[in-house]
């Protein structure tokens, strides 16, 4: 077994690269070499690297952070995915020895010791010759316990600047030069405002992979790579997780050129947890699989406007979704899907609109890097057990260049910052319906356990509606529904409608309001006109139980409510309208009335 960490002197040095051109050229199978199962790891929070490194290397990258998981399970995380690979190929981030704290407690050398990994140092070597001694030489004597095993040095200027080099490194130290690699434009990675382009939404990643492979391949030693990181002893792997036994959820999972960004690991936990993730498309689909929830990551929404945009369909069934109930989870870019509209170089596209905001792209990061967030009363996630102060803080991170504006001064929150910026600089997480969604990336650890517990909550949403459809799509799907306690759904609210009426009574006496309801057929046209408003309780009332409210319908109004929905919905732009859905039916249907239950409103 082989395992190394490829490093440098600082960032953009060319490692991701490098390291690209490694897992591609030694999983390939030629250049001399039988081919090796190459298990690639990003250090730090990072989705873009991880996405190259996967293609390369025909296997999924995995993250191995300090800020959110502790050493043991950085070892265990280690040790589960590397255990059955011949060559694990951890990339770093930043420089060797940059970290948090004075101490470089979560620096590449800290992640080099903890995993007993040789260093590989890529060096940007442009514009030196006899200065690169003393820089090697430092880099040895700052910790004498990281083994520096090599160098591959990078973007030189030609074949005379690479043997002046060689001949330096090799007077002054004892630290091999086991690859030079020349400037080179087919080396070059296309870079966007958050790291390098997504290898998900590049039609020709495949062979610019393979391109870089090549010339990799033909300017390292891989042989002698191989030799210098060989490791004796073997990776032990963890207990796997135990597959859940209770009942599938289905998840939509948004998975195309403008969403792409999810953690291996995550997903893996919801399929651990009883998920089973359906993908969609949000620029070709016109609209949702039938799922139970939906899960919508960060990605670059703000580069694919027009497609968006011109995707109605699909918007509007995530709206039409999301209004009626459908447990949603989103992540940034999921966040700006949406809002009510993304403006961007001047050009503002409309989104989906199920979130009362509209997002605004800046030139600088609005937020950037770890967050510390304590779940509020209100998330619909959060350990219910948990009193007051003792639910544990979640350690994520954020990356944005995008803010959200003209939210409702009312507009309720899952999270409140202790670091970072999240919505503004206090909140993150709005909620809405069943949406949360927030410009902080969580990740599944020991910590933080997202995966099961959305999953746990969108079983527990399917147990409130009674096996009501939790999704929009599907050609017909019905909206999830507050059904009334009983075998017979003799009335029932959506989400918005109850949201809303729990609002009007926020200064009823009663914490759960009774809300009567009330239906009657009109003398000269026979159309049923309808009134409610906050009453109590009367002898022969019919209680209808609908979780966060109760209807009360007496008995004249019975017939004519029964399989009735009430709803709150939007009639034309920016006007939304309580209206009553099916129903009316009546034992003596008079003219117009149309007894077929056939949506008056």
């Amino acid at each position: 077994m082989h395992r190394f960490l490829i490093s440098a002197a600082h960032k953009s040095s060319g490692k991701t690269t490098v390291s690209i051109g490694l897992a591609a050229a030694l999983s390939s199978g030629r250049h001399g070499l039988p081919p090796h199962s190459v298990q690639p790891f990003k250090k730090g929070p990072d989705y873009i690297d991880p996405l190259w490194l996967s293609v390369a290397a025909g296997r999924p990258c995995y993250n191995l952070d300090f800020f959110l998981s502790p050493d043991e399970e950085l070892k265990a995380q280690f040790a589960r995915h590397g255990h059955d690979a011949e060559v694990c190929l951890v990339e770093g981030n930043k420089g060797l020895y940059d970290g948090l704290d004075l101490q470089g407690s979560n620096s590449n050398a800290a992640l080099a010791r903890l995993l007993d990994l040789p260093v590989v140092l890529v060096l940007d070597a442009r514009g030196m010759t006899r200065g690169i001694a003393p820089l090697i030489l430092g880099y040895q004597a700052f910790d004498p316990k990281i083994r520096i095993a090599g160098v591959i040095l990078n973007r030189l200027g030609g074949r005379r600047h690479e043997a002046k080099l060689r001949a330096v490194i090799e007077h002054y130290t004892d630290v091999p030069v086991i690859g030079a690699v020349q400037e080179d434009p087919v080396l070059a990675l296309v870079e966007r405002h958050l790291g390098l382009m997504p290898v998900n939404e590049t039609a020709e990643a495949e062979r610019h992979i393979a391109a870089i492979g090549e010339r990799i391949a033909a300017q390292v030693d891989l042989p002698r790579l191989l030799d210098l990181s060989r490791s004796e002893w073997d990776l032990v792997p963890p207990p796997a997780m135990p597959p859940s036994r209770e009942q599938p959820v289905r998840i939509a999972v948004a998975r195309d050129a403008a969403f792409g960004f999810y953690y291996a690991d995550d997903l893996e936990a919801l399929a651990a947890a009883g998920a089973q993730t359906v993908y969609f498309n949000t620029l070709t689909d016109a609209k949702l699989p039938p799922c139970d929830g939906l899960l919508i990551g960060g990605g670059f929404p703000e580069c694919f406007l027009d497609q968006l945009e011109a995707n109605a369909p699909l918007r509007q069934d995530i709206r039409r979704a999301i209004e009626s109930g459908l447990p949603t989870y989103a992540e940034c870019g999921g966040l700006m899907y949406l809002a009510r509209s993304i403006e961007w170089k001047g050009k503002q596209a409309a989104m989906v609109g199920a979130i009362p905001g509209d997002i605004q792209m800046h030139p600088k990061p609005v937020g950037r890097g770890y967050v510390i967030l304590d779940a509020n009363a209100s998330h619909p996630w959060r350990d219910q057990g948990a009193g007051p102060g003792q639910q544990p803080s979640l350690h994520a991170h954020e990356f944005h260049y995008s803010s959200i504006t003209d939210l409702p001064s009312d507009t309720r929150y899952a999270y409140t910052m202790r670091r970072g910026h999240g919505i503004d600089g206090r909140h993150d997480g709005i909620l809405l319906h069943r949406l949360l969604a927030s410009y902080t990336h969580l990740r599944a650890t020991s910590g933080c356990d997202w995966p099961a517990k959305f999953v746990q909550h969108v079983r527990s949403c399917l147990a409130t509606d009674r096996g009501g459809a939790a999704g929009g799509g599907g050609g017909g799907a019905l909206p999830a529904l507050f059904h009334a306690k009983g075998t017979h759904p003799m009335f029932a609210l959506t989400p918005p409608a109850a949201e809303q009426i729990v609002r009007a009574a926020a200064d009823q006496p009663d914490p759960q309001p009774m809300l009567r309801v009330a239906a009657k057929l009109d003398e000269d046209d026979g159309e049923l006109v309808y009134g409610m408003g906050f009453d109590e309780q009367r002898e022969n009332d019919l209680v209808v139980d609908c979780g966060s409210v109760t209807i009360l319908i007496s008995p004249p109004s019975q017939p004519l409510l029964a399989n009735t929905t009430l709803d709150f919905a939007e009639v034309q732009p920016g006007e939304f309208q309580f209206i009553f859905r099916g129903g009316c039916v009546s034992p003596e249907p008079k003219k117009g009335c149309g007894s077929c239950g056939g949506g008056c409103s």
